[in-house]
């Protein structure tokens, strides 16, 4: 495996003027997220083509971003821009080679402004700054007022090199409080470009957003809600005035050296959705994708390498538990030496059993001597850097982003060293049983072409 042969570069592409800019907070919890769905949703019923992009490595949202930026005929997939996980030159030539045909972009940050893997490094500050955005702060007004000024002066003055632009409030209790808001911004050289008053009906939960994917909320009526909501009192005209930027020059990839003609068979439905655009776009050079569900179909596509991604695998395992047909197809490919890539919720899937917060058990494909559960769950979170056994200097970047666990396992081998965005070693596997690798970890393929030297270990 091959982690820095990266995609040459040779022919510059002209800068030319766009708008864009970044949304971002303090903290997590400052309204984000309804924000940047809200404006999303907006700018495309004007009928501008919008590009949403994503800071860090959250697939949830970036799925929402895709939804809101639809208008039905045009439809754009919502991207990550994550500096951990790829390189500034990456991060920079992907933002510039799709944003260049949008009218405008939207990128939502991650947690607070400058809360990166380490200080600032890969935070949604460093990106503003790599790629010259302009900075439109959220605040939460719920309680404070003038206050606000020394906050939006910290944020204005920390970093020279990161343009705090505007500011909009969130959970504003009425255009009174805003007066004080507005004068605090103004004070400070942060332009207010309006508030969201409180309102109950677009108040979010993850739940409602992203723990559950099935069909149970009405997600377009709520983005809808939350584009209606900020029409009333955000200046929308003068938003569009500020985030003109001139995109960065980029250099157009030259194809992959190594084309395969081979087909990969990628798990996609409600079960299995967590999966990087860009990901999917590395298969395609690689060959043909063929989508399948674990869920309602009943044999596998015929493939190459099978690819289990992520998802929530636990809100649908009774479903998967009664597809016997295809626990058994899978089973009998992994065992069968097929090649098969499984994360997170695909190596729950590959594991003996699969037991709910209830204590139910659900019986999974049975390929991986391990147990997965729902009980006593915790939040394990980070990025991680994997560096694989017998393949001296190579470093992969990934993340980790789940609540089950591992309760039992039996000797399975394992075939990498893990270690958090520290350098400090955790606990975290990466499995191999024949040609079937599987970990909790997401794995970030869109600049490396390491993927294609699957195929050569494989056999």
């Amino acid at each position: 495996m091959n982690s820095n042969a990266t995609t040459k570069r040779n022919a510059t592409i002209n800068t030319r003027q766009s708008r864009a800019f970044l949304v971002a907070a303090p903290s997590s919890g400052s309204g984000k997220t309804t924000i940047t769905l809200g404006l999303l949703r907006l700018f495309a019923r004007r009928g501008m083509a919008v590009q949403p992009f994503k800071c860090g490595p959250d697939y949830l949202d970036t799925m929402l971003h895709a939804m809101a930026a639809s208008t039905g005929e045009t439809a754009r997939p919502g991207l990550n821009l994550d500096t951990f996980m790829a390189s500034k030159e990456h991060v920079r030539s992907l933002f510039a080679r799709n944003a260049a045909s949008a009218d405008i972009s939207v990128i939502e940050g991650v947690m607070g402004l400058f809360d990166g893997a380490e200080k600032s490094d890969g935070s949604s500050a460093e990106i503003a700054a790599l790629l010259g955005l302009p900075v439109i702060m959220v605040i939460d007004g719920s309680k404070i007022a003038y206050s606000a000024a020394p906050i939006l002066y910290g944020f204005k003055h920390f970093d020279p090199s990161v343009k705090v632009a505007g500011v909009i409030f969130n959970r504003v209790g009425s255009a009174s409080h805003y007066s004080h808001l507005e004068a605090a911004a103004k004070d400070v050289g942060v332009e207010p470009l309006g508030y969201l008053p409180r309102n109950s009906d677009i108040t979010i939960s993850e739940r409602h957003l992203g723990l559950n994917t099935s069909a149970e909320y009405d997600r377009e009526k709520l983005i809808d809600a939350m584009a209606e909501h900020i029409e009333k009192t955000v200046n929308i005209e003068r938003l569009l005035d500020v985030a003109r930027i001139e995109l960065p020059e980029i250099e157009q990839a030259q194809p992959v050296t190594k084309k395969l003609d081979k087909v990969i068979a990628v798990a996609r439905d409600e079960a299995f959705n967590f999966i990087y655009h860009d990901n999917l776009e590395t298969l395609k050079r690689y060959g043909e994708v063929r989508f399948f569900s674990p869920l309602h179909d009943r044999e596998l596509p015929k493939a190459d390498l099978v690819y289990l991604a992520g998802g929530y695998p636990e809100l649908h395992a009774e479903a998967l538990a009664a597809n016997k047909t295809m626990r058994k197809a899978i089973a009998e490919w992994c065992r069968n030496r097929g090649a098969t890539w499984a994360e997170c919720g695909g190596l729950m899937y590959l594991g003996k059993t699969l037991t709910l917060a209830d204590g139910a058990a659900h019986p999974m494909c049975g390929v991986l001597d391990l147990d997965t559960t729902m009980q006593e769950a915790r939040l394990t979170l980070g990025y991680r850097k994997v560096y694989p056994a017998g393949a001296d200097g190579v470093e992969l970047r990934g993340h980790e982003f789940h609540y089950s666990r591992i309760w039992r396992q039996g000797e399975i081998d394992t075939i990498a060293e893990i270690r958090n965005a520290r350098g400090q070693q955790v606990g975290t596997k990466l499995f191999r049983v024949g040609n079937t690798i599987a970990s909790y970890l997401h794995l970030y393929w869109g600049e490396h072409d390491y993927l294609a030297n699957w195929f050569d270990v494989l056999r």
